[in-house]
């Protein structure tokens, strides 16, 4: 089990798609980096989930996914406000939930992470959350974000938008994960299945 549910949701998503998975990766910018601030940038951050699917292509082919599983959801808006602003937000600055996004030194070796474990440098960088709280696009094109990433896409999954991706492709074949063969047996027991848009 991994140590957030969220993360072992994902994880049981991209594999459930094809994908082979990875977690925890950790990076953290280079010593050598002209605003490496030993204070600052020596602990690692880490990536939650990386996904590689062996017969795609392009950015589609890699997935990395940064799991928020806050309660309340996702506030997109307020989110990019706290970054904006350097809020404080449960003892930290807001930035460091996002450095990858927010900070061009972390994001560099965010890249350099991805690249030695997939060999790729396109990919798609994903924000899964328990829920999406205002405008998702408002996040996936922010421009200081792609930037930051590379020019690579930015997408925003919620737990919603995967359960009804595993519901509607349900066979009765077995899969390989947890979350997919959890639901294909409450299924088989007659468990009507819908995910309400809320």
């Amino acid at each position: 089990m991994k140590e957030d549910i969220l993360e072992q949701l994902v994880d049981d998503y991209l594999q459930a798609g094809g994908y082979f998975t990875r977690h925890n990766l950790k990076f953290r910018p280079r010593r050598d980096h002209p605003q490496f601030d030993r204070k600052q940038d020596s602990n690692h951050s880490d990536i939650d989930v990386v996904g590689l699917h062996p017969a795609r292509r392009g950015v589609d082919r890699v997935w990395v996914v940064s799991c928020k599983s806050w309660q309340s959801g996702f506030d997109v808006a307020a989110k990019l406000d706290e970054i904006a602003s350097n809020k404080i937000r449960s003892g930290r600055e807001s930035w460091r939930f996002f450095r990858e996004l927010a900070e061009p030194k972390w994001a560099e070796a965010f890249r350099a992470a991805v690249r030695d474990a997939t060999g790729q440098d396109e990919f798609t960088y994903v924000t899964a959350v328990t829920r999406i709280r205002g405008d998702a696009s408002a996040w996936e094109n922010n421009p200081k974000f792609l930037e930051n990433i590379g020019g690579n896409p930015i997408r925003m999954i919620s737990l919603q938008d995967m359960m009804k991706e595993l519901l509607k492709g349900m066979t009765t074949t077995v899969v390989p994960s947890q979350l997919g063969r959890t639901v294909q047996l409450l299924h088989a027991a007659g468990a009507k299945l819908e995910w309400p848009d809320v």
